[in-house]
């Protein structure tokens, strides 16, 4: 089996001590960084306007103050490791949503449905686009909406579908 040294790719359970308490996910929108990296980066800091991001040093991974994040998503368009998303679990009753930055083309459009991926890039269910934002700094941000269950496995789109 491959590791994620080898191979990139973070597991759960490599995440959970980042990662929001479930009674904080299930509060509403709320960001999410994937990183665990020791490297002098620190652009989700200066992004965030409520001061809920930070680090000890300039090579610590960050850190998210998860009572006073609102999910407003300043940070995943400022991550250059595309490595912060927003999920909402009180999106609707059975669907999520996942606010991802994307760098492809062609943009995808209010209403498509395409293949949900996780992190290894592997399809696991379908996503349906709910709306998309230019950021200045022209990062797209794109917000899907999936099933429930698969909000914290969910990382990417892939193949349109519909």
């Amino acid at each position: 089996m491959s590791t994620p040294e080898a191979t990139g790719v973070l597991t759960l359970e490599q995440l959970k001590s980042t990662l929001p308490p479930k009674e904080r996910l299930e509060k509403g929108p709320v960001a999410i960084i994937e990183c665990i990296q020791k490297i002098p980066c620190n652009p989700c800091v200066d992004a965030c306007k409520f001061g809920t991001i930070k680090k000890k040093t300039l090579v610590d991974p960050p850190e998210v103050d998860y009572d006073r994040c609102i999910g407003c998503g300043e940070c995943v368009s400022a991550c250059p490791g595309l490595a912060i998303f927003v999920v909402d679990l009180n999106y609707s009753k059975d669907e999520a949503m996942i606010m991802i930055p994307y760098e492809l083309l062609p943009t995808p459009k209010k209403g498509e449905i395409y293949q949900a991926l996780d992190r290894e890039g592997k399809p696991v269910g379908e996503a349906r686009v709910i709306a998309t934002k230019m950021k200045k700094d022209r990062t797209l941000l794109v917000i899907i909406a999936v099933e429930k269950p698969l909000a914290m496995s969910v990382r990417n789109i892939g193949r349109r579908l519909k």
